[in-house]
């Protein structure tokens, strides 16, 4: 086992890859093996079983003798003698690129990697079918040089169905050093969820806050400036958010190579600390200032820029779907923040071109988000303000009502890297010149908060999965945000309230 965990470690081709995509890899192969070793020699089916099991050391954990209910019939003498030699085989004769091959310049494997066998052979997207889109959708199929699966594949499965899978399909196989004999264990099928089950229960598992306050006086008024604030957390699984990240960092090196039409990309000069940050927008481009142009703050209508992603736009079908943004204010628009450390978003009121409510996902590091009707700089990337509010890794905060329109806000120099995506709906009378409403975000019901979701959760074959799930009554009410425990939200600092005129927040 320890030199199966150097190998994985070590070895050059398998550091390409995400322990998740080895994850994916091993299982597959673990799968496949009875159909891989088939007229192989002990020796070389030993080889083959090791550099599987290299892939994930649990697997090679949990696959001890004995235990078994299938058995391969053990290699003869004369199996063995008969392919001694047949490692060589085919070495020569592939054209499609060999192990060797790929070892020695990692090229070889390109057309039998799993990303292959959906992507296009320069890396396109590829219409996806009805039947493979999963809870999260099938976004575009991109192809990078360290992660090859493709977003078909990827987007099929949600967490939660990737866990059920994990467990039906998962193998333990061991080769008895001694008979050559091959062992199988297979875990016992478990009775499964649909999909819409499984959907269902993380849906009325997202938690919700939604009683933020901060009182301000505002001409004259006491006024929370709060109100209309909202967060929303579990939204998206670790998994999810993975794809996500993965595919702005494509995005982003897309923009690099000047793949993105007009000013969908801009990577502005880092001239300070809290200047510079990398932008990718979508649907249209907004103009933070007054341009070389003359032209205003607001949406340009004349600018050339790239449509909503396939990815967004499941993004956003799962926003209004689970209650996040109301089916009345479909985001049409958004803009991708990606961060360095030290990099920062000024104080601003967000432009009235777009309609509220208007809500930020975030990803990669927790920040503090800082409101107030008046923040005021204090240093390069450094402002002081009445509340700052933690945003978690994956949760997305809505802005609306005075949180949207009185208080100002602003994201403070970032200790370490971030990105943030910003959903927006456009004023039609200010949509870009041409623009063209999509179809596929036309139409789109929430779900219900309604006893069909409870009825297919008692039926018999979800018995087992329900008891693990429990949903009772106090569960599912603060699930829905409106718990007597956790559904109002206080200041990270206790204190902020007791600092009479001087009522600021410095964040650094």
């Amino acid at each position: 086992m320890a030199n199966l965990d150097r190998v994985r470690k070590e070895d050059p081709f398998l550091l390409q890859y995400q322990p998740s995509d080895l994850l994916i890899a091993s299982e597959f192969l673990n799968t496949w093996l009875p159909f891989l070793s088939r007229d192989l020699c002990h020796n070389c089916t030993q080889v083959l079983s090791d550099r599987i099991r290299s892939l994930d050391p649990e697997l090679g954990v949990e696959a001890e003798p004995s235990h078994s209910d299938k058995t391969e019939t053990p290699a003869s003498p004369s199996n063995v003698e008969s392919h001694e030699h047949c490692c060589d085989i085919n070495y020569e004769n592939n054209s499609s690129g060999s192990w060797k091959d790929g070892d020695a310049d990692g090229d070889g494997d390109e057309t039998n990697s799993l990303g292959s066998w959906k992507d296009g052979a320069n890396g396109c997207s590829e219409p996806v079918s009805e039947a493979c889109k999963g809870i999260l959708g099938a976004g575009p199929s991109i192809e990078t040089p360290s992660h090859r699966m493709s977003w078909a594949d990827m987007a099929q499965e949600d967490e939660l169905e990737e866990e059920e899978q994990r467990e039906l399909n998962k193998q333990m196989i061991d080769i008895s050093g001694s008979t050559g004999e091959m062992k199988i264990s297979k875990v016992v099928e478990k009775p499964k969820l649909s999909r819409e089950q499984r959907e269902y229960i993380r849906f009325t598992s997202v938690k919700r806050k939604k009683e933020y306050i901060c009182l301000e006086r505002v001409k004259g008024k006491l006024v929370n400036i709060l109100q209309g604030l909202e967060l929303h957390t579990g939204v998206f699984s670790a998994v999810e958010q993975t794809r996500i990240v993965n595919y702005v960092y494509e995005l982003q090196e897309k923009g690099r190579k000047g793949e993105l039409k007009g000013r969908t990309y801009t990577a502005p000069q880092k001239w300070m600390r809290g200047k510079g940050r990398v932008t990718i927008q979508f649907g249209c481009c907004y103009n933070y200032a007054t341009d070389k142009n003359g032209n205003p703050p607001g949406i340009l209508q004349n600018e050339t820029i790239d449509p909503m992603p396939d990815l967004f736009k499941v993004i956003i079908r799962r926003l209004v779907r689970w209650h996040v943004l109301p089916p009345t204010c479909v985001p049409d628009s958004c803009i991708v923040n990606i961060y360095d450390e030290g990099d920062c978003i000024p104080p601003h009121i967000d432009n009235h071109d777009f309609v509220r409510p208007f809500c930020t996902v975030s990803f990669v590091s927790e920040c503090n988000i800082v409101f107030g009707s008046n923040l005021t700089v204090v240093g390069a990337g450094e402002f002081s303000g009445s509340i700052a509010i933690p945003l978690p890794v994956g949760s997305v905060l809505v802005l609306n009502g005075n949180a949207a329109d009185v208080s100002k806000h602003c994201v403070p120099s970032v200790p370490t890297k971030r990105i943030s995506i910003t959903f927006r709906k456009m004023d039609e009378a200010k949509r870009p010149i041409g623009f063209i409403p999509a179809p596929d975000l036309q139409g789109i019901e929430p779900l219900a908060y309604d006893v069909e979701g409870t009825k297919s959760l008692n039926s018999p074959k979800s018995e087992p999965h329900r008891r693990r799930q429990p949903f009772g009554k106090e569960g599912r009410t603060e699930a829905r945000g409106f718990g007597e425990n956790g559904s109002r939200s206080e200041p990270r600092n206790s204190t902020w309230g007791r600092r009479g005129s001087a009522n600021k927040w410095r964040v650094r």
